[in-house]
């Protein structure tokens, strides 16, 4: 029987639950690499900081420079509206997406965002959250998820929710026992533009003495931006991966950028993109008529599997061991082949890598 590569069944695979990383290896260069050969179907089993052996000259690591914000917050309901004394009601929980300034005409500060409580989340439901220093942060539905195809809500808050000090990094749900360093963990170190509501975690690896050990072969590394959101990390709810609508995702692309991105792939380099993020990114400003990359910004719902698209814009991938049924697992099986990547990923379990956020990576050639 033929295999539906349509199905979503079609990328689950089967993990132990002790090989789901909940904290990051120290120091980030001592993760495993696995490294994947498309052309023969090797694999080889090292060491991140050994990334520069597999590169040379010929070769330009893209990678994202977005930078985690704190989007996560928790609080409470706001049952009362004028009373002194503040009467709470049920959990709430706001993952911080975009900033909506095309709605900021009479004040505050407008957040589209993914919303979870126990009530239905429409226009006026307000809550509260407690700030670390002291104080409340208030905001308001003023959009509710019924309004929005992908389930977000905009809300609106009198002060800045980035810079009251009630937000926290938004780890992912999986990680049970946060360690306290994530501030530092959870970030890349390139991480430059602020946006995020999780991290580009391919980049996680990378030290200071790898990029060194990269430039002093002749890698040659450039960054663009893409803040990772909903499109990235969204489970796939339906059977059919065609029924499954991507949440844009904001990008940006600088001129010189652009440009040298474009005269490395014309001069016969390869290209690298560190994660899947910076995949999105190259393959929704690439004309592959022209062969160039266009500079810009704006938002991309890309949408990348098996029988879609075959990725064009990049030569070679690095990037981590990601969840079953994903879209992200999906993008590496449409570069290297979803029988290739499975193969790769039962090797990766059978020999104890760790996986996600803060597993290991896997270099694809």
């Amino acid at each position: 029987m033929k295999l539906d590569l349509t199905n979503v069944a079609s990328y689950d695979y089967d993990l132990p639950p002790g090989q789901i990383a909940q904290y990051p290896q120290s120091p980030r260069d001592e993760s495993r690499l696995l490294i994947l050969h498309r052309a023969t179907g090797k694999i080889e089993h090292r060491k991140f900081r050994d990334l520069p052996e597999y590169l040379d000259s010929k070769d330009l690591l893209v990678a994202n420079d977005t930078k985690v914000m704190r989007a996560r917050l928790v609080g409470n309901r706001l049952l009362s509206k004028d009373s002194e004394e503040p009467v709470l009601g049920g959990k709430i929980e706001m993952l911080l997406l975009e900033r909506r300034t095309d709605l900021e005409t009479g004040g505050g500060f407008y957040w589209e965002g993914a919303f979870h409580s126990s009530r239905k989340q429409i226009p006026g439901f307000r809550f509260s959250i407690p700030k670390r220093s002291g104080g409340t942060l208030i905001g308001e539905i003023v959009k509710g998820s019924r309004d929005s195809p992908s389930g977000t809500i905009v809300a609106k808050f009198l002060e800045d929710p980035l810079a009251s000090d009630a937000g926290e990094l938004p780890l992912p749900h999986y990680i049970e026992k946060p360690t306290g360093d994530e501030e530092a963990n959870y970030q890349t170190v390139y991480a430059k533009e602020l946006g995020s509501a999780a991290a580009p975690t391919a980049g996680l690896h990378f030290t200071h003495s790898v990029l060194d050990d990269l430039r002093s072969k002749g890698v040659e590394f450039t960054t663009v931006t893409l803040h990772v959101g909903l499109g990235t990390f969204r489970p796939v709810k339906t059977e059919s991966i065609l029924d499954h609508v991507m949440h844009a995702e904001r990008y940006s692309v600088e001129e010189p950028v652009a440009q040298k991105i474009t005269n490395h792939r014309k001069s016969g380099g390869r290209i690298v993109c560190v994660g899947t993020t910076s995949v999105r990114t190259l393959e929704s400003i690439y004309d592959p008529l022209k062969k160039t990359y266009a500079p810009g910004s704006g938002g991309t719902s890309i949408f990348i599997y098996p029988g879609s698209k075959e990725p064009v814009s990049f030569d070679r991938l690095i990037t981590n061991f990601h969840l079953p049924r994903s879209t992200l697992l999906m993008l590496v099986s449409a570069f290297a082949g979803r029988d290739l990547t499975l193969l790769a990923y039962r090797e990766a379990v059978e020999k104890g890598y760790r996986f996600f956020s803060y597993g290991d990576a896997m270099l694809i050639l």
